[in-house]
């Protein structure tokens, strides 16, 4: 089963507070290493957690605002000072480049590595990254500035060869790998080997969503319909529903309305304010609308 496995860094909303950091997070696919926001501490987060910058290729930013991007700065810079030489892609809101040009053109940094920039759309659902086992799509989220969420598809998997059948039935190795797209093989004499019969079916793929600050409306829902694990920002609980709906935050209770909607198969509360020391009542909360719900806790590593 090839990994696909998210580790959080930081699940606190605007400040850290009570030993939790801003919000990042690094999702494993396959050993490739993607990080999404890079709030303040995330590469101090990194060295803690064994998760070395050069292995990261793809950074995923939200939004603006300083809990999601501040520690990008310093992550690019360490990456600078190391000697990477490797291409880094970076994904978010268009003025970001334009602050990243500028902190590089006043500490006179001239980067050894190609940084690649990609704008996001805030207005629209896109297919930002893509490669034979992944698709990486970003969707509009309803926040107080442009915001987007992210959202990981593993792609379909071939189906496995019954090995013992085939070589039974002395089936030609160049038609095996088409037995394992489907297709069936038919030898000489005209007998027709189902592909079915000969194979094991892949197993179905994996999604993860990650719905950084928004507040809860039905816009996004289509984005994240059905996955596998969903990140949701639970700031508030709901008695603090209208400082949520002000803020343009989400409570506990309505992430877990949105996974119980999406028909998600697990959710993952975090980006939590700093009034609450103890978490333990936004999962209570969650969890009387939707049972699969965990916290997001920094140094673990969540299956999706």
């Amino acid at each position: 089963m090839t990994r696909f496995e998210v580790l959080i860094l930081g699940n606190s909303s605007a400040t850290p507070m009570y030993g939790r950091h801003p919000t990042s997070q690094v999702l494993n696919f396959n050993e490739q290493f993607f990080l999404i926001d890079c709030g303040e501490g995330t590469q101090m987060q990194l060295l803690r957690y064994g998760i070395k910058g050069s292995r990261i290729s793809h950074i995923f930013i939200s939004h603006l605002h300083g809990d999601h991007y501040l520690g990008l700065v310093g992550l690019l810079s360490s990456q600078h000072l190391v000697g990477r030489q490797s291409d880094l892609h970076v994904y978010g809101p268009s003025a970001l480049k334009e602050i990243l040009d500028l902190q590089f053109k006043h500490s006179d940094t001239r980067l050894r590595y190609p940084l690649i920039f990609h704008p996001t759309n805030a207005y629209r659902q896109e297919v930002i990254f893509e490669n034979t086992q992944l698709q990486v799509t970003s969707f509009p989220l309803q926040h107080r500035i442009a915001c987007t969420g992210f959202r990981f598809d593993e792609k379909p998997r071939s189906a496995s060869l019954k090995k013992e059948e085939v070589e039974r039935l002395n089936i030609p190795v160049p038609y095996r790998r088409l037995l394992k797209r489907g297709v069936d093989y038919v030898a000489d004499d005209g007998t027709v080997y189902s592909a079915k019969d000969l194979t094991y079916a892949p197993p179905q793929p994996r999604s993860y969503a990650y719905c950084s600050d928004t507040v809860m409306n039905t816009d996004y829902l289509g984005a994240i319909q059905g996955v596998d694990l969903l990140y949701h920002e639970a700031t508030f609980l709901h008695d603090r529903i209208e400082r949520a709906k002000e803020t343009f935050h989400t409570t506990s209770l309505e992430a877990a309305q949105v996974a119980q909607t999406v028909n998600a198969k697990k959710l993952l509360l975090g980006h939590f304010s700093a009034r609450y020391k103890d978490l333990q009542p936004l999962l209570d909360e969650s969890q009387t609308i939707f049972p699969h719900t965990e916290l997001s806790e920094e140094g673990k590593w969540f299956l999706v």
